[in-house]
């Protein structure tokens, strides 16, 4: 009898126990979501970190790119996803850029989602052609007033982030550029080289060994601080122009309702995955900072980020393609 009400007693509580399992842990494989095409920043972050999530949450990570309307396609699927963990979304600059040049957003990027991790910010440099007259932010600036909406600027597409980036930096200076937008980064390069344009934001990995050959000029980076690698470029914020300082932000996402239990097991393991000595390194070796942090912090960010950019589109009078 003993030994009967004893089983009944652990049985109870296994019973008990089992929910709260089952709200920190999905029950079944796990797709995490990249918006985009493959070997992009945020794919390659998705990559490294699937084995971490999948001892994490104890099921197997599959990375999957669900690409299309400027990643509205993939970004949509996980919004529209039940919120237990087996569907997840790797985003960056998209999420938080393209809501306001987008009216018709099959989702709600605030309400239909979690930030659960931010993982790691892209970096990003002000490059112009060698031939330019302008060696720092300075002379760009006065080279802009003296020649309003005379010099091109490229890009890899309207709406994109070294469009977003450049247009933020021109508010704040209170310039006039004149936009070319191209479709993608390598035809826009090839004609700041060739000097038919006269800037263009780029990510770090990129322009550094282009300006290490001559073939670019770099006048500021624009995140804060100095990127380690590039010690002699200032920040915006050294050049005058805090306001302008930004960066790409890759982050870790859940539908709405995630289990607390879950968010906060993603969190503190892909914390714990960001301190690695090998981890940092891997992902610095992309041209990104890694980052991490608390999930309210990151939840804050976001909702800073969106009306930031919000604020850019309407001020700058961007218009969608």
């Amino acid at each position: 009898m003993i030994k009967t009400r004893r089983g009944l007693l652990a049985a109870g509580a296994a019973l008990l126990a089992t929910p709260a399992l089952a709200q920190s842990q999905p029950n079944g494989p796990v797709t995490l979501v990249v918006p985009v095409t493959p070997s992009t920043a945020q794919d390659v972050l998705a990559r490294m970190l699937a084995p971490t999530l999948s001892d994490l949450l104890g099921q197997p990570v599959v990375v999957e790119n669900r690409t299309g309307a400027s990643g509205v396609i993939g970004t949509g699927a996980v919004a529209r996803a039940v919120p237990d963990g087996r569907m997840l979304l790797m985003q960056g600059a998209n999420f938080v850029m393209s809501p306001p040049l987008m009216p018709n957003l099959p989702f709600d990027p605030v309400r239909q989602f979690i930030p659960i991790i931010r993982i790691a910010d892209g970096n990003s440099v002000l490059a112009v052609r060698p031939d330019l007259p302008a060696r720092d932010v300075a002379e760009f600036v006065a080279l802009a007033k003296a020649r309003p909406g005379d010099l091109d600027y490229g890009s890899p597409g309207n709406g994109t982030a070294p469009h977003m980036s450049m247009a933020l930096f021109m508010l704040a200076a209170g310039i006039e550029l004149n936009h070319i937008p191209y479709r993608g980064t390598a035809p826009a390069l090839q004609d700041l080289m060739g000097r038919r344009l006269a800037a263009m934001v780029l990510p770090v990995a990129v322009a550094m060994p282009l300006a290490r050959a001559g073939q670019l000029r770099l006048l500021a980076v624009t995140a804060d601080p100095r990127w380690p690698d590039l010690p002699e470029v200032p920040t915006l914020a050294e050049a005058g122009y805090p306001q302008a300082t930004n960066t790409i932000i890759y982050g870790v996402y859940g539908p709405a309702g995630l289990p607390a239990e879950m968010v906060a097991r993603i969190n503190g393991g892909l914390n714990e995955w960001l301190s690695r000595p090998a981890t940092r390194q891997a992902i610095l070796a992309q041209g990104l900072s890694p980052t991490g942090g608390p999930q309210d912090a990151f939840a804050a960010t976001v909702r800073s980020e969106l009306q930031r950019w919000a604020d850019v589109v309407r001020e700058g009078r961007i218009r969608p393609d």
